[in-house]
């Protein structure tokens, strides 16, 4: 089975979260490497801070697109729904029509009678 936009998206949000941690630990390296060794040690912190900071850009990206594809497969199976509730609609018109046109007759007549009392 393969995995959903939904199965995606939390492997992206995941990475983005593991970047973003180490972007942090990457800055408090290059904070306590900055107090004893001054200037390479900043330079190669800033380096990797903004390398951790692209990647969970890049992860955040990755995971927008999924979110946007696990709404799109949450629209498909909603619109299916209604499809298959349309279709039970149908088939059961068609077995019992005076059944269906009683019903709706009365379900017409309630809605009328309200509008009327409702006007008053």
């Amino acid at each position: 089975m393969s995995p959903t936009h939904t199965d995606n998206l939390k492997s992206s949000l995941s990475e983005a979260g593991g970047h973003l941690k180490q972007a942090a630990s990457d800055t408090a390296s290059a904070v306590r490497g900055a107090a004893a060794a001054a200037g390479e040690e900043m330079r190669l912190g800033r380096a990797n801070l903004k390398a951790d900071l692209a990647d969970g850009a890049v992860a955040g990206l990755s995971a927008l697109e999924e979110a946007a594809g696990a709404g799109g497969e949450q629209v498909d199976q909603l619109l299916e729904k209604g499809r298959d509730l349309v279709d039970s609609a149908a088939d059961l018109i068609r077995e019992r029509p005076i059944a269906s046109f009683g019903v709706a007759f009365a379900t017409g007549w309630i809605i009328a009678k309200l509008a009327r009392s409702g006007d008053r």
